[in-house]
């Protein structure tokens, strides 16, 4: 049995064998400077993954979508990720190709914790995620369900499941519903999925990889079960989510029974960084699925070498089964392009993130971050203006409006007129410990850096101005402008925030592109632009 917290583990410290496999800034700078193949641009010059030629480049979900769980249903395809502290969260996306994909909806609202892993599935004509959560004086799954995948959702359902995480949904020969869960144990559903029977049981002792292989730890977790022929095929990740780059990985074992014996494949693991020269770090979490025309393909996350700030980014590789029963994952270390699943329909992909505040995109783009009960009421939009009420003194003690991106340089800008005793701006958010950002109220700027609020310069722009946030490759810049864009004036404050991430703080969070309010008062936005540059 796995102990949960051991994801934690690293804290905001790494030393070792972590600290020594990975990168310096340099290297990343290096990695970022020389891109091995591009991308094709889609909305506001995002990345995207279909080149239009019949094939595709990785990631086909770019930015933090970690943990991917898919569910092929006739036709189409749905996915979920690990949301953590993001709420709504669970967002649903669509494809009918795996390549391109598009939002449906969030399917979590109630706070009940940072989600990990959820296990998205299909039985008897309803939609069920198994997730696991975690607050900091509680750690349990849920299930929620939906009878369209829409939703509308329900509110979720505790399994009452503590010390495990990463549930994975099979139903064996006799119909009997079961969740594996992390360690190599599994636990009996009742019938309708909403609670479990008996208590868990160990029933697969996971291959081990060699002692002198840099890694975070054994940490099994994230299993898959699919069934093909005669043989259940258990897909688990060991060597620990990050870390050192070389560390998590892709295992698997059959058996033609779920409670085993498991044979563990002789050319275990079937998918892991080797070097830390590749593309994609840290590869691991998969799960198999049949593509439109028949074959099979694996998804499953990893880092961007050079971009750990964008989080865990999904990916899609091609399997084959051999002779012997087992399969093999092709697409080698991911960094050029793989021709695309054949009989696909293609289907539009992604979604623009420039908002003018006309539609409700809560939740489809923006989310709170660990937000309290109420915290929706905030927002109001009237005549293309977003009010949000402040929240807290600054974003560490508020919850700021965020969203995920996946591109490598960017620009964010929005006009914001503050109220008195209120404070406004544009931030890079990885938790309330860990952001950067610039801010201002009616009489001052603020900087936001480290985590903390630095200088606080004079505002000669008053109550309201136009802000815009450069990303480019972790180099951070600010402009602001007092006449409606006609000039432009830099801040005199520039930041390099490529150690914004986990195995510095800890949390598998990214560093996300948001804005927030804080103070007494409230801000108003409009025209929220976001574009990605070269």
């Amino acid at each position: 049995m796995v102990d949960l917290n051991r994801r934690g583990a690293l804290g905001a410290v790494f030393t070792g064998a972590a600290a020594a496999a990975l990168p310096t800034i340099a290297d990343a700078a290096t990695a970022a400077a020389k891109p091995a193949a591009t991308w094709a641009k889609g909305v506001e010059g995002q990345r995207k993954a279909d080149l239009g030629d019949g094939t595709f480049l990785n990631p086909i979900l770019a930015g933090d979508h970690p943990d991917p769980s898919i569910l092929k249903d006739g036709e189409v395809y749905y996915m979920t990720h690990s949301s953590f502290d993001a709420y709504p969260g669970l967002l649903i996306w669509r494809s009918t190709d795996l390549v391109n994909w598009t939002p449906v909806g969030p399917a979590l609202k109630t706070n009940v914790g940072s989600i990990w892993a959820p296990e998205l599935c299909k039985h008897n004509g309803r939609y069920y995620i198994f997730l696991p959560a975690k607050f900091p004086d509680n750690n349990t799954s849920y299930v929620i369900w939906a009878d369209q995948i829409e939703g509308p959702w329900s509110e979720p359902v505790d399994l009452k499941l503590p010390r495990y995480i990463d549930p994975g949904h099979v139903v064996d020969e006799h119909g009997v519903r079961w969740l594996f869960l992390s360690g190599g144990d599994r636990i009996q559903l009742a019938p309708d999925g909403l609670s479990t029977i008996g208590k868990p049981e160990h029933v697969y002792d996971p291959w081990h990889y060699p002692e002198d292989w840099d890694v975070e730890g054994f940490s099994p977790e994230g299993p898959k079960v699919t069934k093909r022929g005669d043989y259940y095929y258990l897909v688990t990740a060991v060597g620990g989510t990050a870390g050192p780059p070389t560390g998590h990985m892709v295992i698997v074992a059959r058996s033609k029974s779920l409670a085993g014996p498991w044979e563990n494949d002789p050319k275990n693991p079937i998918v892991r960084t080797t070097d830390n020269s590749e593309k994609w770090w840290s590869r691991g979490h998969a799960t198999l699925v049949q593509g439109p025309a028949g074959d099979w393909w694996t998804v499953y996350h990893g880092y961007e070498n050079g971009f750990y700030t964008l989080g865990r980014q999904t990916l899609l590789a091609p399997v084959t089964w051999t002779k012997d029963g087992w399969f093999e994952v092709g697409g080698g270390d991911l960094s050029k392009p793989l021709p695309k699943p054949k009989g696909g329909k293609v289907g539009p992909h992604g979604l623009a993130l420039s908002d003018d505040f006309g539609a409700d995109k809560h939740g489809v783009q923006w989310n709170f971050f660990d937000p309290k009960p109420g915290e929706h009421d905030r927002i109001s939009r009237s005549g293309g203006v977003m009010t949000l009420k402040g929240a807290g003194e600054a974003p560490s003690t508020g919850a700021p409006l965020i969203f995920v991106n996946g591109d490598q340089a960017y620009e964010i800008e929005c006009e914001i007129e503050v109220d008195a005793d209120t404070r406004a701006g544009l931030i890079l958010f990885y938790d309330r410990q860990l952001y950067c950002g610039l801010g201002f109220d009616t009489k001052n700027f603020v900087t936001h850096q480290y985590g903390i609020e630095r200088g606080r310069p004079a505002n000669p722009q008053g109550s309201k101005m136009l802000m815009r946030l450069k990303n480019d490759r972790c180099i951070v810049s600010f402009h602001t402008s007092g006449d409606g864009g006609a000039t432009w004036k830099r801040f005199d404050r520039g930041m390099e925030v490529s150690g914004y991430h986990h195995n510095v703080r800890g949390g598998f969070l990214m560093l996300k592109p948001g804005l927030y309010a804080a103070g007494k008062g409230s801000a108003r936005f409009k025209g929220f632009k976001y574009r990605a540059l070269a």
